[in-house]
């Protein structure tokens, strides 16, 4: 409920349904976050559709794909960025994001978030990794505040690209080829133009 206001002002205009895209958390228990998803949807007054996409082999289906295309709007949610890039990486899913990132509204929440980015953090021990790209020259290090000092350090010493705390609550948005934050973001370096 954190961010029920930025994501009213996001969908404010936007008809149709909100591909909710759990891939994230495939390990995780995909369920519950679906579900938190269609409770979030009632507040928001939204219609979403779950797309299945849990494995590389879903990401390869083109009828995902569609579903994503065709959305008012695609949500990316879950916490494995790892898991997240190398189900998509390369395929219709992915192409579906970077349409919808480029003339529709992509969101994405938490470890996925990362995952967008390119550099990625590797959120196992904040090192750096190839990322899916949609955002580059950006790293995402999500839920800061549960990173320890080192850990948070080890990252920032390691980092040749701007990197960008957001912890939980907060927000990184880019519209309209403007950027802006909301919450106690913490940005180390210039953002990308």
């Amino acid at each position: 409920m954190g961010n029920d206001d930025l994501d009213r002002a996001a969908l404010t205009g936007r008809a149709g349904y909100v591909a909710i895209l759990p891939t994230a958390d495939a390990f995780e228990g995909p369920e519950k976050l679906i579900g938190a998803a269609e409770v979030w949807a009632q507040r928001m007054g939204a219609t979403v559709k779950s797309v299945p996409v849990f494995t590389r082999a879903d990401a390869l289906e083109s009828h995902h794909a569609e579903v994503l295309l065709n959305a008012a709007a695609v949500y990316v949610v879950g916490d494995s960025p790892i898991h997240l890039r190398s189900a998509i990486m390369e395929t219709p899913v992915l192409e579906a994001l970077r349409q919808q990132a480029h003339d529709g509204l992509l969101v994405a929440v938490a470890g996925s978030a990362a995952a967008l980015c390119d550099p990625m953090v590797d959120p196992r021990g904040g090192a750096y990794a190839i990322g899916l790209g949609l955002v580059k020259g950006l790293a995402l290090i999500t839920e800061s505040e549960s990173w320890g000092k080192d850990r948070l350090q080890r990252s920032l010493d390691l980092a040749n690209t701007t990197v960008v705390e957001v912890p939980s609550g907060a927000a990184l948005m880019l519209a309209n080829g403007t950027w802006t934050t909301h919450g106690d973001v913490v940005v180390h370096g210039l953002l990308p133009e």
